[in-house]
């Protein structure tokens, strides 16, 4: 391209002595002077190849300041771009930062849990041998207390030794129906109630209606109210009770049955025992 300007900087110089050339010879032509020296002169071609070099140049310089802008542009983008970067770099760091600590408190959890399982499994082999020395010592106490529901309370100890060999329920849920079966036994020491049954009276089995009272009254009712009686703790056996009490039986019979309101009962019990402990 320098050629080309040194050339269009030529045709312009010689285009402007040209017309100044002709200017000179004007003036000279009115004075006699000796004849100049002879100039050169450019034709019409020359001075339009002149200007459409001219004009290339010019399109050549805006195309260049069309790229300098462009690239101006994309300068500014990357700056940009490079900025976001940045402030995205610095958001990352502090966000690793906080997981690290998240992930420190989650080792430690880890840690935690992994201790309580290893006690879970210690705990698990020491449990099983709990429960099985728990439904031994429920089922002698069954055993020596008072003979009511005798039936359905030996059929829950004995389900209870069936579901500790069982694969399919959790040492948890094992434990859990051992429980249900002392809070079972615990209540029947504070309730009331009549069932009907059967009871070997004086060598023949009758029909009667039971009536308990806690662990304190067990006492019995025939059907046609003419034999009664209770069981004697003390000495473990039924004994017959007089007419006197018939009365009494039936009126508590009745409020276990929650068919009559509460009042006074005079029925025997037996007297309490020293325990071998406050001996």
């Amino acid at each position: 391209m320098q050629p080309r300007l040194r050339k269009l900087a030529c045709s312009t110089a010689v285009a402007v002595a040209f017309v100044c050339g002709a200017g000179v010879a004007q003036a000279q032509s009115t004075a006699p002077q000796t004849p100049p020296p002879p100039v050169e002169v450019r034709t019409g071609q020359d001075l339009d190849k002149i200007f459409k070099e001219a004009e290339e140049i010019n399109l050549f310089a805006q195309a260049s300041q069309e790229r300098i802008d462009s690239t101006a542009s994309e300068t500014q983008r990357l700056l940009r771009d490079f900025q976001a970067v940045l402030r995205e770099i610095e958001s990352l760091k502090a966000y690793n930062a906080q997981q690290r600590r998240v992930v420190r408190d989650q080792e430690s959890q880890i840690s935690e849990l992994q201790q309580s399982i290893d006690e879970v499994v210690s705990i698990r082999r020491e449990i099983t041998p709990l429960m099985l020395r728990m439904i031994d010592r429920l089922g002698e106490f069954v055993s020596l207390d008072v003979p009511f529901l005798k039936e359905q309370r030996a059929m829950r100890i004995e389900n209870l030794r069936e579901f500790m060999d069982m694969s399919n329920i959790s040492p948890s849920e094992k434990f859990r129906l051992v429980l249900e079966a002392y809070q079972i036994e615990n209540e029947f020491g504070r309730t009331i109630e009549s069932y009907r049954g059967s009871l070997e009276i004086d060598g023949q089995e009758r029909q009667v209606d039971f009536l308990r009272i806690g662990r304190v009254v067990l006492a019995y009712q025939t059907i046609d109210g003419q034999f009664q009686g209770r069981w004697n703790q003390d000495s473990k056996s039924w004994e017959a009770l007089g007419a006197d009490y018939s009365g009494s039986i039936d009126a508590a019979m009745r409020f276990a049955k929650k068919q009559a309101a509460p009042q006074m009962y005079l029925l025997p019990v037996s007297g309490p025992e020293q325990s071998k402990e406050a001996k």
